[in-house]
This record gives structure tokens, C-alpha cells and sequence, in this order.
């Protein structure tokens, strides 16, 4: 067992998952100092989930957020829109009273 930031956790072995293939699967490209490195920081990470997954939460009701969370999107009231002629006021290209923009589909 290790201490670490105040918490006891099991240190993992890099050999309880596999480094390279996680390293290839996010297609990069690592020294075997950095498998070792690495897969010593993943170990202690998964250590520290391993020590969560022990914690009682039968009692703490489920939430999306940590904080309460009100609606914080503005009412939905009309307003008077942008005059048309103001919106394309800066437009590189109009025509018609529409913004004209380079075709993109063939």
C-alpha cells in the first residue's frame, strides 16, 4: 500500500494493462521510459478509482452537476430582429437582400 495525497491506494501494476496498446490506440508514440512513466501514473489513477468504488454513496442522491444549477439561458421573448440591411452591412457578397457565399457542394 501507498500514501498518497492523503488517500491509501493499491498501486497497479503497468502489467494489469496494456500501455502500448493504449499508446496505439491514441496513435502515439511513446520510449520505453514513458511506457514505464506512464503506465506507473495510470497504475496509481486507477488505484485511486479502485479506492473511490469503496466509498458508501447509497445515500447521496445521483445529480448532473456539483452545484445547483438554475436556467441560465435567456427567456425566450420576441424582439425586434437586425434590419435587413444592417445584417449585410460588412457582407463581402450580397445579392437580393441575401448573403451570397462560394458553393461548397459539388
Amino acid at each position: 500500500m501507498r500514501e498518497g495525497h492523503g488517500l491509501l491506494f493499491r498501486a497497479m501494476a503497468a502489467t494489469d494493462f496494456d500501455v502500448k496498446y493504449v499508446a496505439n490506440l491514441a496513435r502515439l508514440t511513446l520510449t520505453p521510459q514513458e511506457e514505464k512513466l506512464f503506465g506507473e501514473q495510470l497504475g496509481q489513477v486507477l488505484g485511486y478509482i479502485e479506492k473511490l468504488k469503496q466509498v458508501d454513496v447509497s445515500n447521496v442522491e445521483p445529480t448532473a452537476h456539483a452545484v445547483p444549477m438554475v436556467n441560465v439561458v435567456r427567456a425566450d421573448v420576441v424582439q425586434p430582429s437586425l434590419p435587413n440591411e444592417e445584417a449585410l452591412r460588412n457582407a463581402p457578397a450580397k445579392a437580393n437582400g441575401l448573403f451570397v457565399v462560394p458553393k461548397i457542394v459539388e
